[in-house]
């Protein structure tokens, strides 16, 4: 997701917030956005923030380059993205190491999955595809 995008959809929640501050009615909640068809690379909490609050299930990979069952279940990830209504976000633990932290990632991969903006579960190593895909699909409800 680009900044513009990014920007975009912050705009666009910015402006919701404040008209319910304000009590017009303007701010009609928006439908939840229809979830990527590839993995949204996110870059600090704000961004995963923005990601987490416009869709109802976000599952965010937080990986590392240099580790090997990163790179494996880069696919998984990617096929999950294209096949299920939950949206997919890659987190680099090298540069972001305080959201790793903030999440208590302490190995890679990790996986946590958002549903409704709270975390639901938290998944440690590498899983298969039919694993993740029923995960996600239990919280699509």
């Amino acid at each position: 997701m680009s900044d513009d995008e990014l920007n975009e959809i912050r705009q666009q929640k910015r402006e919701q917030l404040e008209s319910q501050l304000r009590g017009d009615g303007s701010g009609a909640v928006e439908e939840v956005e229809s979830a990527p068809s590839e993995p949204i690379y996110v870059n600090g909490a704000d961004e995963l923030n923005d990601v987490i609050s416009n869709y109802d299930v976000v599952l965010a990979d937080f990986y590392a380059d240099w580790c090997g069952p990163c790179k494996m279940l880069e696919p998984t990830i990617e096929q999950l993205a294209e096949n299920t209504d939950a949206a997919m976000v890659k987190v680099d633990v090298d540069a972001n190491q305080q959201l790793a932290a903030q999440y208590q990632v302490r190995g890679v991969p990790t996986m946590v999955l958002f549903a409704d903006g709270e975390v639901a579960e938290q998944i440690v190593g590498v899983r298969g595809y039919d694993d993740l895909k029923g995960l996600v699909d239990a919280h699509l409800a």
